[in-house]
């Protein structure tokens, strides 16, 4: 008996006032367009790549190889709908599961399977058999009967439901789901199946660790199953709070469930619904640190990844578990699942001992600020390229959506921001070598991107002429040497559609500083007007170099905005500089 998807899940609330959901939401796009055969193929792809599971035949069940391993031992089953990867295959292993039973996409497996499946383990040699079923009423049935079938064949088995959702604490007799909590069900229930302990034994401690834990998930988008359209909607900004795993939406209200009593001691699941960016799951992990410190909850243990997803649904499920010093080591127990986290042992902290920061070396050590007229035109410079280059964030940031990743106003907004916040704090050097040397150390450290990396480069090595004079052929000696260590480190040259080509055409104006009485700012005009030039023939450009080297150049209408923004630059000088 296979059920379909709506007995899989606990009853949805009521449509809730001010909802938005749109009439005809749209399916997300996937590489995968149809249910049929995701589940078997996910498991063959699996089996495939490890080789310490096996499928058994005719039936959607992956077990270990080596189940005689089991002899002597209590085995343990779970499984469930398929989506929720890498939930179940990717517990199976020593300390963990011995096998898994998977259904279709959010639809629980047939009751044969299952049976199939206890019948392996306990010819095996295992000594009883528990399954491990989450809380929906398609699990239940389909794992319940199985499991009558077997006890009419002789086998001992038994079962454990998990249900650890605190959105829905009373459903009637639906009672909890079970989400992400289950997975910490399966490695305690591992660890003292791999210990020797017997079935009733383990089903006494793992009923205990069920109770004393609890899952709230909330979500930014839906998921949808292939080829199906999403469940519900949300605008840009709502979230969904206290959903499922199956798409279903979440709750209106909620009574708040107490939190751990201070001194309590807790593991802490951190999981990925699906969709979620890792950089977005650390910053829910440490705000979840911080939350339970507050509290005076110790977090014993902290795992943060995808544990239990809901295809590419953008959302994070916390778990809390209860533990002991006795459940935390079973915890910690060895496995071979190729899902369960290598821990280190120890507990979870928001503030650790940092490693002192190396002593900087006599070349890049700071000089004391300096004062005087050359002070002030320095101020001046820099305080004119900082507000021209917040002027252009979003002009450059719509120049790199064409070829990159969009960013480049805000990398340079970022340059900007940190130069602002530096020249406040200490009078900058007016040393041209210093000063070129601490704006390289700045912007390698601040700017990000690899334009930050370029900018240090050209610093870098602009400032090298300029440390024991600074006439005005020395600075076209700088701009040459800036260039040239761009060149030589990234690979780029003229005509490439990089902000190289503004650099070198200022470059080529600037060489005339070398003449006898060159005047400077006459000089800078003309660089800045070639640069200019340069960064607007760049929207003619095939890029050879850069993100936008990956971009056929019928797509590239635009000026580079590398291009744009170096030029933007050189007259921002060349302004401060008259004043």
């Amino acid at each position: 008996m296979e059920v379909s998807r709506g007995q899989h899940e606990a009853p949805r609330p009521a449509p809730r006032p001010g909802d938005t959901a749109s009439p005809c939401p749209q399916a997300s796009k996937k590489l995968v367009s149809s249910v049929a055969g995701c589940a078997d193929d996910t498991l063959a792809g699996l089996v495939a790549c490890n080789p310490g599971l096996r499928l058994l035949r005719g039936h959607r069940v992956a077990l270990r190889a080596d189940l005689a391993a089991l002899r002597g031992r209590v085995a343990l089953l779970s499984g469930g709908g398929s989506g929720h990867e890498p939930a179940h295959a990717g517990y199976i292993g020593k300390g963990m599961l011995s096998g898994v039973v998977a259904g279709a996409v959010f639809t629980s497996p047939a009751v044969g399977s299952i049976l199939a499946a206890i019948r392996a383990v306990t010819q095996a040699g295992a000594v009883g058999t528990l399954l491990i079923v989450k809380n929906y009423t398609g699990d239940r049935l389909n794992f319940g009967l199985a499991l009558e079938r077997a006890r009419a064949e002789g086998a001992d088995v038994q079962m454990v439901v998990v249900g650890d959702d605190c959105a829905f604490t009373t459903q009637k007799k639906a009672g909890r789901r079970g989400l992400c909590g289950t997975v910490l069900v399966h490695k305690v229930a591992g660890a003292l199946a791999e210990a020797g302990a017997s079935l009733d034994e383990i089903v006494k401690r793992v009923s205990a660790v069920a109770k004393a834990m609890g899952t709230l998930g909330l979500s930014l988008s839906p998921c949808s199953v292939p080829g199906s359209k999403p469940t519900f909607q949300l605008a840009d900004d709502e979230m969904e709070l206290g959903l499922g795993i199956h798409g279903e939406a979440g709750v209106r209200r909620m009574k708040v469930s107490s939190v751990p009593s201070p001194c309590a001691s807790v593991v802490l699941v951190v999981n990925n619904l699906g969709g979620l960016s890792c950089l977005e799951l650390g910053i829910v992990a440490g705000a979840a640190v911080r939350g339970l410190e507050k509290r005076g909850v110790r977090i014993a243990r902290a795992l943060v990844g995808s544990f239990m997803t809901a295809l590419e649904m953008a959302g994070v499920s916390l778990t809390l578990m209860l533990a002991d010093e006795e459940l935390v080591g079973l915890i910690d127990a060895e496995t071979t699942a190729m899902a369960w986290p290598n821990l280190v042992a120890g507990p979870a902290v928001s503030q650790r001992p940092e490693v002192p920061a190396p002593n900087e070396g006599p070349e890049t050590a700071q000089q004391a600020p300096s004062t005087g007229p050359g002070a002030k035109w320095v101020q001046l410079v820099l305080e004119r390229v900082c507000s021209t280059l917040l002027g252009l964030q979003d002009k450059l940031n719509e120049l790199d959506r064409a070829a990159g990743d969009g960013d480049c106003g805000h990398t340079h907004a970022r340059a900007a921001r940190a130069i602002q916040e530096w020249v406040r704090s200490r009078p900058p050097p007016a040393a041209p070598a210093q000063l070129l040397s601490a704006l390289a150390d700045l912007l390698l450290e601040k700017m990000g991107g690899s334009s930050g990396v370029l900018y240090g480069l050209f610093l870098t090595a602009a400032a090298r002429p300029l440390h024991n004079r600074s006439d005005l052929p020395t600075w076209a000696d700088a701009m040459d040497a800036g260039i040239e260590a761009m060149q030589r480190y990234g690979g780029a040259a003229p005509g490439d559609r990089t902000m190289l080509d503004s650099l070198c055409a200022a470059a080529q104006a600037l060489h005339a500083l070398r003449s006898p009485g060159a005047d400077l700012l006459t000089v800078l005009a003309s660089a800045v007007q070639s640069a200019e030039a340069a960064a607007e023939a760049t929207r003619h450009m095939e890029a050879g170099a850069g993100r936008a080297s990956y971009i056929s150049s019928a797509q590239l209408l635009q000026p580079d905005p590398g291009a744009v923004a170096a030029a933007a630059v050189l007259r921002a000088v060349l302004e401060g500089l008259r004043g």
